[in-house]
């Protein structure tokens, strides 16, 4: 107590800087792209975000983050589960990999792709045979969105199951209970809050995507525009309302996921609460 009292002043300096930051880094930008968006009018801002091409490339952003987050899900569930239930030779590797996209600039992720199923490639001729288009295609977009994406949800789950340890699987499994039973009664209730949370953040993520997508979609309106490529085409047209338009159903979708951010933050940390 006596040393909140005396750190009183820097308590609120530091108050002041955190709001002072939030405001002119977060807040003023979100101000602008509303007040922008709302311009000319309300019908205006109506007619830019129902636009065809629009409406085009946010489907297409959640199809693609629709994509990311099951596979991520799923490749999250296991990779976590193998990293803290077994042991074996290269398991500090893996979890090196897991966080490469991390570290890696997602422009470079994106010549890989290019690199990788191009026409350059070794693999195209076998790809077109078959009639598959993965580079300037939606499955390009789809591979770049999941690569940026696929470390946050394996990452919420590994600290969680790690600090549960094994020991009630190792109970279940002695009772005769299978895998799959132990992973839905025994596993799942103690992650199931650190997936949720891994889900929004991957979503979120996702959505927001621009320069490994912006390599591989090959820019063509109306076919593998997404929201951020459509936000920049319309930017570089000098049709700023549009842009900040468009701009706000990103906004807007950002809240949503805060809201849910928030909610399971609090859901998870009541039910920690009572199970103390």
């Amino acid at each position: 107590m006596e040393l909140r009292k005396e750190n009183k002043a820097l308590k609120t300096v530091l108050i002041i800087i955190s709001f002072l930051f939030l405001g002119i880094f977060l807040i003023l930008p979100l101000i602008y792209i509303l007040v922008t968006a709302f311009r000319y009018g309300v019908s205006e801002y109506i007619n830019a975000v129902t636009d065809e091409y629009a409406i085009k490339a946010a489907l297409l952003t959640l199809e693609a983050t629709l994509f990311a987050v099951v596979i991520n899900t799923l490749f999250g569930i296991a990779a976590a589960w193998l990293i803290t239930k077994y042991a074996f030779k290269g398991k500090k590797l893996l979890s090196t990999f897991i966080d490469l996209p991390v570290t890696v600039s997602p422009i470079i992720a994106g010549l890989i792709y290019v690199l990788t199923f191009g026409r350059q490639s070794f693999l195209y001729p076998i790809l077109d045979s078959y009639g598959i288009q993965i580079i300037f295609a939606v499955p390009g977009i789809v591979l770049a969105t999941i690569f940026v994406t696929f470390p946050f949800i394996s990452r919420e789950l590994i600290p969680v199951l790690t600090a549960q340890g094994s020991d009630e699987e190792e109970a279940a499994a002695l009772m005769g209970a299978g895998t799959f039973h132990i992973f839905k009664k025994v596993t799942f209730p103690h992650i199931k809050w650190a997936l949720l949370y891994g889900v929004v953040l991957c979503t979120a993520r996702a959505m927001g995507e621009f320069g490994a997508v912006s390599v591989l979609s090959g820019h063509l309106r109306g076919k593998t525009n997404t929201l951020p490529l459509y936000i920049e085409l319309l930017y570089q047209g000098y049709d700023f309302t549009g842009a900040f338009a468009a701009s706000s159903i990103l906004v807007v979708l950002a809240i949503v996921v805060l809201i849910l951010r928030l909610v399971i933050e609090k859901k998870g940390k009541k039910e920690l609460d009572l199970n103390k």
